[in-house]
Parts: C-alpha cells; sequence; structure tokens
C-alpha cells in the first residue's frame, strides 16, 4: 500500500488543489492533504476552517484523509508511514522552488521520495494568492474555488474589506 502526503497550505483549497487531490487519489492508495499551520505565514482561514473546506470536497474520495500538521513535511510523511510527498508543477518558477524544497527534504529523510505532478491545463495559471487577490478586489472566482470556498471568500473579506493577504507563495 503506497501511502502519499500533500502538503500545503490551502488558504484556500482551489479547483487547481482539488485536481491534484483527484489525480493524486488515482495513483496512490492513500492520499493525505495535510494542512500545514505557519505561525510565520498570514492566513485568510484557519486551519480548521480549510479543513472543513477539504474535507467538504473531499468527502466522496474514500483513500483521501485531511490531516492538519505543524513542523517539517517529512516528520509528517514519516508519521503517518508514508514515503512519498506529492506536489503540483504549475510554472518555471514553481520548478526551482518545489526543487530546492525537494532536495532539502531529501537531506533529512533520504527515504522521502518527492513526485511532481502537472496540474490540468485548466488549471495552470491558479494560486491561492491570485484568487484571494481577484476575490478581494470584488472579481468574481467562482470557476476558479468550489462553491463553499468561494462563499466564504466572499463573507470573510465583507468582514473586514482591509484583510491582508499574503504574499508568500501557497
Amino acid at each position: 500500500m503506497t501511502t502519499a502526503v500533500y502538503p500545503g497550505s490551502f488558504d484556500p483549497v482551489t479547483n487547481g488543489h482539488l485536481d491534484l487531490i483527484r489525480r493524486g487519489a488515482a495513483i496512490f492508495d492513500r492520499l493525505i492533504v495535510a494542512v500545514a499551520t505557519n505561525v510565520s505565514k498570514r492566513t485568510l482561514f484557519t486551519p480548521e476552517e480549510r479543513i472543513a473546506m477539504l474535507e467538504h470536497e473531499t468527502s466522496d474520495m474514500a483513500t483521501v484523509e485531511v490531516q492538519r500538521f505543524k513542523g517539517l513535511v517529512v516528520e509528517h510523511v514519516r508519521a503517518n508511514g508514508a514515503h512519498v510527498i506529492l506536489r503540483g508543477m504549475r510554472t518555471l518558477s514553481d520548478f526551482e522552488y518545489e526543487y530546492q524544497m525537494a532536495l532539502t527534504n531529501r537531506s533529512f529523510a533520504p527515504d522521502v521520495e518527492t513526485v511532481f505532478v502537472m496540474p490540468s491545463q485548466a488549471f495552470s495559471y491558479l494560486s491561492a494568492r491570485l484568487i484571494k487577490e481577484v476575490a478581494a478586489l470584488g472579481g468574481d472566482v467562482a470557476n476558479l474555488v468550489p462553491p463553499v470556498v468561494a462563499d466564504a471568500l466572499i463573507a470573510r473579506l465583507q468582514q473586514d474589506p482591509q484583510q491582508s493577504i499574503s504574499p508568500m507563495p501557497d
């Protein structure tokens, strides 16, 4: 049984994330979607809210589970008996960042492999950061995120129109 961990902030979960989750679930026997808790990164949604959105959107995927994690990804991978990290690769700039992360992870855990999956063409340009920016400016993101997420984005941004949006990559 091959278990993979797909880590990320998922702030918010996008249709691109869900595409990668579906494809990862088809490749691996078990896929853990690991929601990062990063105190240095200001997020729009709490970890609990992000987990709830992901659980809602993956409820029909029997081999997918959503977990919260804090700390090194490789430690979470090992704690779950996994040996694979699943990552999406959209652009050349993603490649540079992901390549560096994969090599760093390998230096801590030589037994953990990183598998890169290209997004479906329809989602190759999507990023959570971009979606938050568009939503904050009043743009329609309904075709970029699931309906539950679109509603949550609108509600959150109406509560605090000056909500800071993190410039860090997602």
